[in-house]
């Protein structure tokens, strides 16, 4: 009997906590909708734009589409007079794994002038790429880079954080069924992270402004 209902009290558990990840997962979606844009005529000028990272080569050999729509929206945005810098944050783990750097590789082949990179070498997660823009790179107003669903997720956390950011979807994939699976349980991360643990990026540093005066470029 007893461990009847201690089977009982544990599938309850876990069906209130799936259930919750869920509902997360859709207030989040819902609550960053106004500040996503799939047409980039219709996206808001900012000085910055945040271009969050991610391996360029997928298992096996062959290039990233996540990567490759990435690097492609950034090279847009700036070409078209969206952004005036591009913030490369990454993870730098390894000499031979360094996502800033390969980023900045593509983007210079492509035409996008060096003096308009600006590289961020401790973007381990999309809660420290967020946040190290505004605290080490002094931005407020910015463009993130990025597919929707990581957008969402990133817009979540400029909010929570009162940093003011808006994010271009660039592409996503069709075959993504595990990495939205992944992305769920990354919300609750990032939900625990930011009103529970109230934590902060690993590395922060001295304030790096990327120009003078983020808001007052907004102007021009």
């Amino acid at each position: 009997m007893i461990l009847k209902r201690i089977i009982i009290v544990f599938i309850s558990l876990v069906v209130l906590l799936i259930g919750s990840a869920i509902g997360l997962d859709y207030w989040i979606s819902y609550k960053t909708e106004p500040y996503i844009y799939h047409d980039e005529n219709k996206l808001p000028y900012r000085a910055i734009g945040v271009v969050l990272g991610t391996a360029k080569y997928v298992r096996g050999g062959g290039i990233n589409d996540y990567y490759r729509n990435r690097i492609n929206g950034a090279i847009y945005l700036y070409t078209h007079g969206k952004v005036d810098y591009l913030l490369l944050s990454g993870d730098n783990a390894l000499i031979s794994y360094n996502e800033p750097i390969t980023m900045r590789k593509d983007l210079i082949k492509a035409g996008i002038p060096k003096e308009v990179i600006v590289l961020d070498y401790a973007g381990f997660r999309t809660f420290d790429s967020v946040v190290r823009a505004n605290k080490v790179f002094d931005a407020n107003n910015f463009t993130i880079i990025t597919q929707q669903f990581h957008c969402e997720r990133a817009i979540f956390i400029a909010q929570a954080q009162g940093i003011k950011a808006q994010c271009f979807a660039v592409p996503t994939p069709k075959k993504m069924k595990l990495v939205r699976i992944r992305e769920m349980f990354a919300r609750v991360s990032a939900f625990i992270d930011l009103y529970i643990l109230n934590k902060e990026p690993k590395y922060l540093g001295p304030v790096i402004p990327i120009i003078a005066d983020d808001q007052d470029s907004l102007l021009h």
